[in-house]
């Protein structure tokens, strides 16, 4: 059989390519001509809308909430560093604290040796007891004086009567008159013997009269003697003035201190506060007591601090500076100024979240509730709004006076004895004897 041969087939033709092409392009060319520029248009006019409602509620939100908010994050905490010194020299023979470590208000930290104040303690002691003696003696003569001025009265009398006797028989004889001479002379010396005995009364009188041997200038004398070797000894330990960490420390054992000098610093981390340098232009609104929000960069925004405005600063931080700033030159140009501010936190929040100071803060003051301007707060007379006037002090030091009170105390008792304390209630009885006489008559 013949072959049958495969013919080839046609090339497609240039118009079926462009078919498709020729028929998108007429279907395009059959839409309005208008619609993208109107799309633009609705768009455009939406991102104008957009816009405006933007702005709107950008100016409800600024007149209704944020031109009543001052906001800088040049703020750090600070606080009181109570400076450990000694009042007294000695040697350290112990050292109870060191950096970070925390102590209690009135527990040793610094202890010095005490051997040298012992001794000088002991002498005032000794000394003290020995004046009471002898003031206690004092007293035990009133009694002895007035005795012996009693005897010279006796003897007084019976010389007198000796020389009446003598003087009544002269006449007849009996007596030699070299004898009424004799007795002349001896009532005399008896009267002269009353005067001196009262004389030395009279002046031991004027050294107790007024006075209780405990009241009497030598005892007290020797008795601040002692009180001052007493708060010498107790000196050498230096407690704690207040709660706190311990930062700072300087003090080494063995080493020998003098009073003044700088052993450690003590922080009390529950009385801090952050001292907020707002610009100059910042602080037209910012007024004592107004609410304070803060944020603390060591704990983020997650913790908010509740605070209120202190006070305000006496000057900028460049005019309290080492070296001030001299403007008065040819190429001066101007710096925003900025004030401290301090800003007082609430003590429970910070016993919730310690600050440490120099931490950095955020601060916001709100400051809707504006009252006087700038310049009233700040004035002498203290409105009732202005917050109450910040007192530090601390009574671990009171002790040592107490303690010297009760020593010095049982001192005079244990030396007093009984003649001053029978003396003195004798005295009493007398004096009231003397005034129910005079009230009787």
């Amino acid at each position: 059989m013949p072959s049958r041969q495969r013919q080839p087939a046609d090339p497609p033709s240039f118009s079926s390519i462009t078919d498709p092409l020729m028929t998108s392009t007429s279907s395009s060319a059959g839409q309005p001509s208008g619609t993208a520029p109107k799309t633009r248009k609705r768009l455009l006019a939406l991102l104008g809308l957009t816009t405006l409602l933007a702005a709107a509620g950008y100016g409800a939100y600024y007149y209704g909430v944020a031109r009543f908010h001052e906001h800088t994050d040049d703020a750090y905490v600070n606080g009181n560093l109570v400076q450990l010194t000694p009042q007294v020299s000695g040697t350290v023979v112990s050292v109870n604290a060191d950096d970070t470590q925390i102590v209690r208000a009135g527990e040793p930290v610094v202890t010095l040796d005490p051997a040298d104040t012992r001794i000088a303690l002991a002498s005032a002691e000794a000394a003290l007891g020995q004046t009471v003696r002898q003031v206690s003696a004092l007293y035990i003569n009133n009694d002895v004086l007035a005795a012996t001025v009693r005897q010279r009265e006796a003897d007084v009398a019976r010389v007198r009567d000796d020389l009446r006797r003598r003087t009544a028989v002269s006449e007849s004889g009996a007596v030699a008159v070299e004898d009424i001479a004799h007795a002349r002379d001896a009532v005399k010396s008896a009267d002269a013997a009353l005067e001196t005995a009262r004389q030395q009364l009279a002046s031991n009188h004027a050294l107790t009269d007024g006075a209780a041997v405990a009241d009497h200038p030598s005892v007290q004398a020797a008795a601040a003697r002692v009180r001052d070797a007493y708060l010498a000894n107790a000196r050498n330990t230096l407690p704690a003035p207040v709660t706190g960490y311990v930062a700072r420390r300087s003090v080494q054992v063995g080493q020998r201190v003098a009073p003044g000098n700088p052993l450690m610093a003590i922080v009390p981390l529950d009385g801090v506060w952050v001292d907020a340098n707002f610009k100059e232009v910042q602080l037209k609104h910012i007024r004592i007591g107004q609410p304070v929000a803060l944020h603390a960069d060591l704990y983020g925004r997650t913790v908010t601090y509740h605070g209120k405005v202190a006070g305000f600063s006496a000057g900028t931080g460049s005019a309290f500076s080492a070296l001030p700033a001299q403007n008065a030159t040819g190429n001066w140009i101007k710096v925003v100024q900025r004030l401290p501010v301090r800003i007082a936190l609430d003590p429970a929040e910070l016993r919730a979240h310690p600050l440490q100071i120099g931490l950095s803060m955020q601060v916001d003051v709100e400051t809707k509730a504006r009252g006087d301007a700038l310049d009233a707060t700040r004035n002498a007379t203290r409105s009732a709004a202005e917050p109450a006037r910040t007192t530090y002090s601390t009574d671990v030091f009171r002790q040592y006076g107490a303690e010297a009170d009760v020593e010095i105390a049982r001192i005079i008792a244990r030396n007093q004895g009984q003649g001053g304390e029978q003396s003195a209630a004798r005295k009493r009885e007398r004096g009231g004897e003397q005034t129910r006489t005079r009230t009787a008559s």
